[in-house]
């Protein structure tokens, strides 16, 4: 019955891809909608928006083809530690992206002139990691590390559109929501990391298993934490920074 429901929910492998091609583009959208609101003058507004998009689209075609050419398959001896290219890929995007974003005037400008309730409904499409929970309905990929992570995701994305409505309201407590949200899905996405470092194959193979999870290795699942893990982390940050901008925004100056 495990397989029969796979190829029932097939159409999620081509789903997942067009969503990540709508994630990027929302990106785009977004940030140029944001920088149009901006007092940057035309040139600071596309140099901007270019040195975001485009490192974007060259970090998701070339994790894209590496992925589909079967590069996080490969597993490699360092040490006498088994691991493959994905903690590179979840690690090295955020470290880099994070200090240029974070400390970016321009970006600065943008998040303010953006609805920080945006930045919270966007990660709707977490509810995708749904199919961890098939995966592991199939009978192909373990249950310690399946449930957490797919469960982990679905609540993410069930409540993003909540709490950014409750945040848009201006209800008192919407604030903390969104913080809390935003916390829940970091540590959603670092507990998904570290079970699925120690469910895999090799000497940090930490958890007993009853499937070896070697499935979140290929294409195209691999692309969840290879691409969407270290992109959903980088715009949870991008989210806390914008809250806690627009707060200090509210507080009156004191002489």
């Amino acid at each position: 019955m495990g397989n029969d429901l796979l190829g029932f929910f097939a159409p999620l492998a081509d789903l997942r891809g067009v969503v990540r091609w709508l994630i990027i583009g929302g990106i785009a959208l977004g940030l140029w909608i944001a920088l149009k609101r901006t007092a940057l003058d035309p040139r600071a507004r596309t140099v901007t928006w270019l040195a975001v998009v485009l490192p974007l689209l060259a970090w998701h075609l070339v994790v894209w083809r590496f992925a589909a050419a079967g590069g996080f398959e490969t597993r490699m001896n360092l040490g006498g530690v088994i691991v493959t290219a994905i903690p590179l890929a979840i690690l090295l995007p955020p470290l880099i992206a994070l200090p240029f974003v974070l400390r970016s005037v321009r970006i600065g400008a943008a998040l303010d002139a953006l609805s920080p309730p945006l930045l919270v409904g966007f990660q709707v499409y977490r509810v995708l990691g749904s199919v961890f929970l098939l995966r592991w309905f199939a009978g192909e990929l373990p249950g310690v590390f399946a449930l957490p992570a797919g469960t982990g995701d679905v609540l993410v994305g069930v409540l993003a559109l909540p709490v950014a409505l409750y945040l848009q309201s201006g209800a008192r407590g919407g604030r903390a929501a969104a913080y809390a949200w935003n916390i829940l899905g970091i540590v959603d996405l670092l507990v998904a990391i570290s079970i699925g470092t120690m469910t895999q194959p090799g000497r940090l193979n930490l958890i007993p298993v009853e499937v070896a999870n070697t499935v979140g290795t290929t294409y195209p699942l691999v692309m969840i934490p290879a691409f969407a893990v270290p992109l959903s982390l980088i715009l949870h940050a991008l989210s806390l920074r914008q809250l806690v901008r627009s707060a200090r925004r509210r507080i009156p100056a004191v002489a």
